[in-house]
């Protein structure tokens, strides 16, 4: 995290190879070190972490260094949000800090299944209903903040019970279907999403939006921002 942190470091928390047996597509392989590290409910000043929980709001950053497990490139657990209390799963959103991150959406029934490549800058916007894979498929660590609902809680049994997402990232970028998904329709390719109005853009950092309650407000209340999330998954591109 230097030189892209410069606030109080918790101890992360640290995802073993032990924990992730059940979502990889190897789960027999070994590994030597933690998989990635989580630092949650981050803030660089009091005055932040304050107005941070009025909008019941947390910053993470999460360090997935390279690697592959048995071919298969290192990647975050996976999770589903929960419901707010309108009754519409929670959203997320990512930004690359540094290094290039595969994330792979899917909805509950991968009945739509999307893949968005981000770089430094980037923003990843996770729409309600979907689910998603964080994948580091570069020899270099991937640093990624997020801000979600200080509300919400991760689903991560979908992902368990079915081994996984739907597809697997293997090493050179090949994506193998996942058995448990028979029916999972093909990835589609989608770009990172701008949305100007909310201040989410590319040069515009998402630590840099505390102070800006519109524009975290989506993360409570997404059904009062439903347009947002239409161009997360529109006019992707499909690759056979």
């Amino acid at each position: 995290m230097n030189g892209y942190w410069d606030g109080p470091k918790p101890e992360p928390q640290a995802r073993t190879i032990d924990e992730m047996r059940e979502v990889l597509a190897d789960p027999g392989c070994t590994f030597g070190r933690p998989l990635y590290f989580m630092y949650r409910d981050l803030a660089r000043s009091e005055s932040d972490r304050a107005w941070l929980r009025q909008q019941h709001v947390r910053y993470d950053i999460t360090v997935i260094p390279p690697g592959t497990l048995c071919g298969e490139y290192v990647k975050t657990k996976g999770h589903y949000h929960t419901v707010n209390p309108a009754g519409v799963p929670y959203p997320e959103i990512y930004e690359v800090l540094s290094g290039t991150g595969h994330y792979l959406l899917q909805t509950e029934d991968a009945g739509d299944v999307v893949m968005i490549e981000g770089t430094a800058g980037d923003k990843i916007l996770i729409p309600p209903g979907y689910g998603h894979v964080t994948i580091n498929p570069v020899k270099a660590d991937l640093m990624m903040a997020n801000l979600v609902s200080a509300e919400f809680s991760s689903n991560y049994g979908p992902y368990a019970e079915k081994r996984g997402a739907a597809y697997y990232e293997m090493e050179g970028g090949a994506l193998v279907k996942n058995p448990c998904y028979p029916d999972a329709p093909p990835v589609r390719y989608c770009n990172p999403v701008e949305v100007p109005d909310l201040g989410i853009e590319k040069g515009v950092g998402l630590y840099d939006l505390i102070g800006r309650p519109r524009s975290v407000a989506f993360l409570n209340h997404p059904e009062q921002f439903m347009e947002i999330f239409a161009g997360v998954t529109g006019g992707c591109l499909l690759m056979e």
